[in-house]
Parts: structure tokens; sequence; C-alpha cells
């Protein structure tokens, strides 16, 4: 049984903080001093993933503002041509993490130490709850080598609170029908996970968190009720987006908001693509350690282990 060293450090380069651009002309945005403050704006860095290319927006650090959740990167997007080779993440661990993923376009292939082997395509979303470790591969699915395509989506890592760090694994796909919906003339928004305004999904979490999935038109303002005590965040896909303080945001950066208030006021001039995520802070010690996030340094060393040891499952197998 071949056991492969996993990338070290893989959870700790993150994005890098960038001086806000303030707008100085005409401004849409609300003519009020309530809302969330922004606390920082990062811009998400380009790397790779075995032979995927990503934008990582934040990896173990900055958990005061993004916590539960403790890793953000977007993947593609990539288009990719009927019969290339897969792009490909292989076979890995992870402990005390759930990763999730979102697709905004293409299909992705799943297979897992678990014994589960599927495709995911666009609009569904998966959660590979780790708890005391699991492997798992990843890579292009069975559609786009047919048929080709774009590969574009969102690998965002929701950190588990500690009485739930050495649970048993289990991986679940949520399809459309779990995913709350809103439509109107100004938006739209996919409610992943938690509730907006009176939209809810109906998967479900171990602590308090939301993750909307929001497609603004032209001219387009929201007022986004959050609980005032929660962390909350933007990323902006594409387009343009203006938040508290006249504050223009560019693609592919994150908008880290300081707590206090329970409105986020945002506003598109010609329209825009944002992911928007949040939820109660855990308050708990964060170690990070490649795919491993525990809440300390010994059971990083016991993950490692059970690794090692063949614990979390066979990666020969899995590949």
């Amino acid at each position: 049984m071949k056991r492969r060293e996993f990338i070290k450090g893989s959870a700790i380069i993150g994005a890098t903080a960038t001086v806000p651009f303030l707008l100085r002309g005409e401004s849409g945005m609300f003519e009020t001093n309530t809302g969330r403050k922004v606390y920082q704006i990062l811009n998400a860095n380009k790397t790779m993933v075995g032979t995927l290319p990503v934008l990582r927006a934040f990896a173990g650090d900055h958990n005061d503002y993004v916590s539960p959740f403790v890793f953000f990167d977007e993947f593609g997007p990539v288009k990719v041509n009927p019969k290339d080779k897969p792009l490909r993440v292989g076979a890995h661990p992870h402990a005390g993490i759930i990763p999730t993923t979102y697709f905004l376009d293409g299909a992705g292939h799943h297979k897992d130490s678990l014994n589960y082997d599927f495709q995911i395509g666009k609009g569904d979303f998966m959660m590979f709850s780790s708890g005391r470790g699991a492997i798992h591969m990843e890579e292009t699915g069975q559609k786009l080598y047919d048929d080709g395509g774009l590969y574009h989506g969102f690998q965002i890592w929701l950190n588990m609170p500690s009485k739930f760090k050495f649970t048993d694994p289990s991986t679940a796909v949520h399809r459309g029908e779990k995913i709350g919906n809103i439509e109107t003339e100004k938006f739209s928004a996919k409610i992943i996970l938690g509730e907006l305004f009176n939209a809810k999904s109906a998967v479900e979490v171990i602590s308090p968190t939301f993750y909307f999935h929001i497609k603004m038109k032209a001219d387009c303002k929201l007022e986004i009720p959050v609980n005032a005590t929660h962390n909350a965040f933007a990323y902006l896909v594409e387009g343009d987006l203006e938040t508290e303080g006249r504050t223009a945001v560019k693609p592919n950066q994150v908008v880290l908001y300081e707590r206090g208030d329970s409105l986020i006021n945002l506003y598109s001039k010609d329209g825009a693509e944002l992911l928007l995520l949040g939820g109660q802070p855990l308050n708990e010690p964060v170690y990070a350690y490649g795919p491993f996030v525990m809440n300390s340094e010994e059971e990083i060393k016991k993950c490692y282990s059970d690794y090692q040891s063949g614990k979390m499952g066979n990666p020969d197998l899995v590949n």
C-alpha cells in the first residue's frame, strides 16, 4: 500500500490584503450609516492543486472574520475539450473539516474511502464530512470528458466544532431540491446553507452557517439580513459590486466584514455574481497541517499517524 505525502502547508498560504478602492464619483449605495463595516479586502491568489488551477481566497487565516469557514478555493473556469485528460487532484486525506464543493458549470467525479463513487454537476452541492479522517479523489467528470465544456466551481472548507472532530466520516450530495431559491426582477439567489428572506436550505449543518449564491441585475440594491454576532464575508465572482463606505469590489476579491450590525448593504451598477457566506464563529483554536484542521498540535499528530497507519483508508483503492 503506497503512502503518499500530501502537500504540507496547503492549508496555510492564503490571499493577500489590498487597499480598498473608494468610489469618488457617482455612487448607487444606500444613503445611510447603518450596515456592516468593511474590515478588509483580500485578493485571491493563483495556485495549483494537483493539475487543477485555482484561485485561493483564504486558507487557515483570518479566522476571526471567516469562521466557521476555514479555506476557500475557486476552481476554474477552465475550458475542457472532449477526451482531454481529466484535471485531477489525486487521493488525499482530510480530517476535522467538511470540504464542500459547489458547481457553477461542468461536472466532477468524486471517489472516497467510504465507498462513494459518483458524478456531480452544475448546481450540485457536496459535503465530505471528514471527521476523524477519510481519503478522497477529485477530477473532472464523465460529461466533460464526453462533451467538453467549462469546469467551474468552489471548494470551501467548513470547520467542524471540536466535539465533532473525531466523529465517523460521511459523504452527501445535495441536488436542487435541497437548495432554496429566490427569483425577483432585480436579483436571484440560491440558498445553499441557511436562510434568506423566505427561502431556506434543507441541508442540515452542525453549527449555524449560511452560504448564498447571489446574482444581481443592473442597478440593484440589496440589504442582506444577518445575525449581528455572526461572521460574514463576500466573494465577487464577476461583475461590479459596491459595499459599505462606497467601497468598490473587483472580481476575485473577498470582503471581510466586521460583526455588530444585522445588515449587509450591496449595490451593483451593471450586475454582479457573488457568494455571501458566514455563520456563528467557533471561537476555538485552529491548528492546520495540510488537509487536517484540528484544535491542537497533539490532534494533528494523531491524524497524521492515523493516515500513515491506514486508519483513514487505502489511497491506492481511491485513486
